[in-house]
């Protein structure tokens, strides 16, 4: 089990950050990205889960500097309450403090960053915006937005084909403007596929193989 830490961005905001450490020496560092729903028990057992694989992990409060502490529940409400909060955020900002929780398991060796639904997002920009080695996206939200960045370390994504968040024709297109970036699409998976907490999205055998993909993926990128 974790625990949660106090981070502090170079412009002095301070945020919440929840860590997991490995047992014994630590293959890499690993920042989570979390869903627009907050750091809640989903994204503490993904960040536990990678850190019994030998990382030390780190996911910081990406809303800290809008709602801090918030934590959305997984209806409606929580749903566009969690859209009106991703569509005001500042990610130049939000890029400070990707960089303050990288600086923060910097010691464990290379650093990657992997993100769900928003944080998909925020990894995607990470990728173009900082010095993290490597980067894994699950179901960016709006990363198809961003199509004109470039790229400086390696990238794969996974995608569900009746993601409505991420569609194959938003897929396609960003593969035209970005072909380095490698995608794995799960047939008969929805958005929010890996979250085994919400039944009617969870899709256990899409889960298990991107999960394997992102283990080979990270230890071929950071070790």
């Amino acid at each position: 089990m974790g625990r949660f830490v106090k981070l502090q961005s170079p412009d002095g905001h301070a945020f919440d950050a929840y860590l997991a450490e490995p047992k014994g020496v630590a293959r890499g560092g690993l920042i989570v990205g979390m869903e627009m729903y907050g750091i809640n028990s989903y994204l503490t057992a993904v960040c536990d889960k990678f850190a019994k694989e030998g990382y030390l992990v780190i996911a910081p409060a990406l809303f800290d500097r809008l709602v801090p502490g918030s934590i959305l529940p997984y209806d409606d409400a929580g749903n566009r309450r969690g859209k009106e909060l991703s569509a005001i955020v500042d990610h130049e900002l939000t890029m400070l403090d990707v960089e303050t929780a990288a600086a923060r398991v910097r010691g464990a060796g290379k650093v990657a960053i992997m993100g769900f639904c928003f944080g998909g997002t925020v990894t995607w920009l990470a990728a173009c915006r900082t010095g993290v080695d490597a980067a894994i996206a699950y179901y960016g939200s709006n990363m198809c937005d961003y199509p004109e960045e470039s790229v400086r370390c390696p990238v794969i994504c996974h995608v569900g084909d009746l993601d409505t968040a991420v569609p194959p024709k938003n897929v396609a297109a960003f593969q035209i403007k970005q072909p380095s970036v490698r995608w794995h699409v799960y047939s008969g998976a929805q958005h929010g596929f890996d979250n085994q907490t919400r039944l009617a999205r969870y899709h256990g055998e899409a889960a298990s193989l991107a999960h394997e993909r992102s283990l080979d993926f990270l230890r071929g990128s950071i070790g």
